[in-house]
């Protein structure tokens, strides 16, 4: 997968306006409300947010805003910025150089998880991708305080996803592409959960030491497989993009 740092503007533009597109297309949504980033090369920690008001089904490449790390707009733009979005997805960015894509979503079945004492379980094999690869962030109201940044950083440490607790889920991502599989299969497995759990019987969990094989299994981190997967990632998010050709091909706009 072509990493976010080998992209030009216009083509991380495209990437991250194929992201909202998505996460529309798949019903991922609240509205106006959730926020998706993406970090531009350069030492200056510019990232690329959404403009705040429009539905991610009408955000295109050339409507996203470039801001700084002050929240503040670095070019001429007719849109604001969700002040949340900002303060979550600033302090991600300033901490954590991988974390190219910072992707965060408040769906019906990530935040019924996020209401669970136990979190995320390992209930199915799509869940198995994140054992004991989940940060947790307890909620502290709406994202507005700058002092919340530390403690969220501090939560989400090195890990892949977060849960925030009574709120909603994050993923980050190397480059786009990463962060949105993440939350496709994230949500994907608080939805199995919470079916599963709708069904009023006990819950059937794997061993420990099954749950981090397959795990490493899906992190491609098993070195005595007899068969790896390496370009699934890849596969899948040029299936996607022509998904996008087909249903929305002005995201690129």
């Amino acid at each position: 997968m072509t990493e976010a740092t080998d992209m030009s503007e216009p083509e991380l533009r495209r990437q991250l306006a194929a992201v909202y597109r998505l996460v529309a297309h798949f019903r991922m949504t609240d509205l106006i409300f959730t926020h998706i980033s993406l970090r531009l090369p350069g030492p200056e920690h510019h990232f690329l947010i959404n403009p705040y008001g429009l539905l991610f089904e009408e955000i295109t490449a050339s409507s996203l805003v470039k801001v700084g790390l002050d929240g503040k707009p670095v070019e001429d733009t007719p849109h604001r910025v969700n002040p949340a979005g900002f303060v979550i997805h600033s302090a991600i960015h300033a901490a954590r150089d991988d974390a190219r894509c910072v992707l965060h979503t408040h769906t019906r079945a990530g935040c019924a998880v996020a209401a669970q004492s136990g979190g995320l379980l390992p209930v199915n094999q799509i869940a198995m991708e994140f054992y004991d690869r989940v940060a947790y962030h307890d909620y502290e109201g709406v994202a507005l305080n700058l002092a919340e940044q530390k403690r969220l950083v501090a939560d989400l440490g090195n890990r892949p996803v977060m849960i925030l607790r009574n709120h909603g889920l994050l993923t980050v991502g190397t480059t786009a592409a990463q962060a949105f599989l993440r939350m496709y299969y994230l949500d994907k497995a608080c939805e199995i959960q919470t079916t599963a759990q709708a069904g009023g019987g006990p819950l059937a969990l794997p061993p420990a030491d099954v749950c981090e094989y397959t795990a490493r299994q899906l992190a491609g981190e098993d070195v005595a497989a007899d068969f790896t997967d390496d370009g699934a990632y890849d596969l899948a998010w040029a299936a996607l993009l022509r998904l996008l050709d087909r249903v929305a091909p002005d995201y690129r706009d």
